[in-house]
């Protein structure tokens, strides 16, 4: 079932130096158990180290060792320098034709998702080796954050050959798909990286019956480097529904699915969480099992909204295939005080402050129809030039362009009674799957600053926390962030009363997921550490108020705040004890670790400067 994707675009990207010729791929599992040990558990009479091992010392691996887990591998084991590399003079891998691509051609490919070192926010690797056209003569491109080693995962057996290597030589592992991660989750300096985004497969299946579970219907076995461009082609092909992430780059059945999965569908399907029937996982003793109702329930429930790359790696899943169903989206703008170069012409715009702000508010109001519709309001409230924006996309699953139009009308019928003319909306409909893409994309950036904020029905209709809710929100765009919201309810109900998961309970009564942005406000490329823990900073003390409005809320862990005060319950809300108790007994050796994840704590990057998410220091015991 497995197939290799595509790889690097132009191979002389990526520098390997393991020269010893492959062995037969089809090593047994003998050969992977002697990579380590020959105690696949990892039982050792040695006390456990109080740092992973890092490169020049001299509990590193050497030479010979790596080399003999490619020979293991089979041949996958990549040593890749940084993309940007070949913009420096200084670099063994200088290339003045290749460093012209990077800004001429990578971004209309798929180049960047496919490379295998690349995250798409920078930040956290330290910007030691950063894109640039002509850096200075002497200038230096250096690995920082990024993996020493890379397996390219094909097949579960290479995972569960990198996992007993890493966990008998203590490497430090991490987990990467395409890069989408923003909070450092599959970065680390001195580790090796389990690459997954080769993990292409998928199988439709008719007639699938849920161990253990309610669920009998049509299913997809999905691989976990699917992308979700890939996923909808099968899915038309097929002529089904596959609930995924909203940006069609993303690999949604790996880390999209750990931190819990929204989408346009979640009012109608509930989140990515509800749609898995089965895992695959490699854990951290080197086992390759399934995860399912009957079968290891604890990592079942952990690996599904509990958090990524802390219980094992998944490999592939087997998920829900809905009826296939048309995505109707009505959208429109206004403005205060400014038409911004990226709205329509007709977005009207206003210059009666007062006016405005009840728009804003009446729009986030209508959410609460909009999710008992079963749909998904997608919203942006930010600073333009020197006024403010409202962006607004009303997703309805299953209405026609005219019945989506109708469903509108009352918005539309108060914000004009604000003084606000909105009278033109532009609506499109299409079959959710057939969403494309050709899977490129632009270069990745320093990244920005962020928070989050899961809003509690219970809050949201109280019109006195309601109010206070969009006061705090208006404080934020008036400091310059943007509010970006997304109203959903995903209900156990919507989601067909599914086998309990991880996922912060705090999802199943919420009806928006707000994301607040930073990324205008400073250039992370050039500010100092200083500068940057101020600006994180700053944005958590503002979010303080529209905590105290949204009582019992949370956050979501994919599009946290790093330095979310108490992210244990934010992230995690009650499951977190639970989901500790899963990672401890699964992982006693520490072989995964992540940022915010459950059983962190215990574990500290040296060297991070106050800054949770930067991962070019050393990985130590706290």
């Amino acid at each position: 079932m497995w197939h290799l994707g595509p790889l690097i675009t132009a191979t002389l990207f990526a520098h390997y130096v393991i020269g010893l010729p492959p062995n037969d791929s089809h090593f047994t599992d003998a050969d992977i158990a002697a990579v380590g040990s020959s105690n696949l558990r990892g039982s050792s009479s040695r006390p456990p180290a109080r740092c992973k091992a890092f490169p020049g010392d001299s509990s590193w691996p050497s030479v010979s060792d790596w080399s003999r887990l490619n020979r293991t591998l089979g041949g996958v084991l990549l040593n890749p320098l940084p993309a940007a590399s070949v913009c420096y003079p200084t670099s063994e891998n200088f290339n003045a034709t290749s460093c012209n691509f990077l800004f001429t051609g990578a971004s209309q490919s798929t180049f960047w998702f496919d490379d295998p070192l690349t995250v798409q926010g920078t930040w956290p690797q330290g910007l030691t080796c950063p894109l640039v056209r002509n850096p200075p003569a002497n200038a230096t491109c250096t690995r920082g954050g990024y993996p020493v080693y890379v397996v390219n995962a094909t097949e579960p057996k290479h995972v569960q050959t990198a996992v007993n290597f890493a966990r008998e030589k203590n490497v430090r592992v991490i987990i990467k798909n395409t890069g989408h991660d923003f909070l450092a989750r599959n970065i680390g300096a001195g580790s090796l990286s389990i690459w997954t985004h080769n993990l292409k497969g998928f199988e439709f299946i008719p007639n699938y019956r849920h161990p253990g579970g309610s669920y009998r219907g049509p299913a997809a076995w999905v691989g976990a480097g699917l992308q979700v461009y890939e996923a909808f082609r099968h899915a038309m092909a097929h002529n089904i529904t596959l609930p995924a992430a909203s940006c069609l780059t993303i690999g949604s059945y790996g880390g999209w699915i750990s931190g819990g999965g929204h989408s346009p569908l979640s009012s109608k399907h509930g989140l990515g969480v509800d749609q898995v029937l089965e895992l695959k996982v490699v854990t951290a003793d080197g086992k390759y099992v399934t995860a399912n109702p009957t079968k290891n329930q604890d990592l079942f429930f952990a690996l599904r909204g509990g958090g990524g790359s802390t219980y094992g790696v998944i490999t592939s899943a087997i998920v829900k295939a809905h009826p296939a169903i048309n995505l109707t989206i009505a959208s429109f703008n206004f403005n205060l005080g400014n038409t911004p170069s990226n709205s329509p012409s007709s977005s009207p715009t206003i210059t009666n402050s007062t006016a405005f702000w009840l728009g804003f508010n009446a729009v986030f109001a209508f959410g609460i129809p909009i999710v008992d519709a079963g749909g998904y309001l997608w919203t942006n409230g930010l600073p333009s030039g020197p006024g403010f924006a409202m962006q607004v996309q009303v997703q309805m699953p299953g209405l026609s362009p005219d019945e989506a139009v109708s469903f509108t009308q009352p918005l539309v019928d108060e914000l004009n009674s604000f003084g606000i003319p909105v009278a033109n909306i532009t609506v499109r409909t299409q079959v959710y799957s057939s969403q494309s893409s050709t899977g490129a994309g632009g270069a990745p950036g320093a990244g920005g600053y962020f928070a989050s904020r899961l809003f509690p029905r219970a809050a949201y209709v109280d019109p006195v926390l309601f109010s206070k809710a969009m006061s705090a929100a208006r404080v934020l765009v008036e400091a310059g962030y943007t509010f970006h919201g997304l109203n959903m309810a995903p209900t156990l109900e919507a989601a067909g009363n599914p086998y309990p998961a991880g996922v912060n309970p705090v999802w199943r009564h919420s009806v928006m997921h707000a994301d607040v942005f930073g990324f205008s406000k400073l250039n992370l490329g050039t500010a100092t550490d200083e500068q940057v823990i101020a600006a994180q900073l700053s944005l958590t003390d503002l979010m303080e108020p529209l905590k105290q409005a949204t009582p019992g809320g949370g956050s979501y862990l994919n599009e946290g705040d790093p330095h979310e005060p108490n992210w244990q319950q934010s992230f995690y809300g009650d499951n977190y004890p639970k989901l500790v108790k899963v990672k401890k007994s699964r992982d006693p050796w520490g072989v995964f670790w992540a940022p915010t994840t459950p059983g962190s704590e215990g574990w500290k990057v040296e060297g991070e400067g106050g800054l949770l998410w930067r991962q070019n220091g050393r990985l130590c015991r706290v």
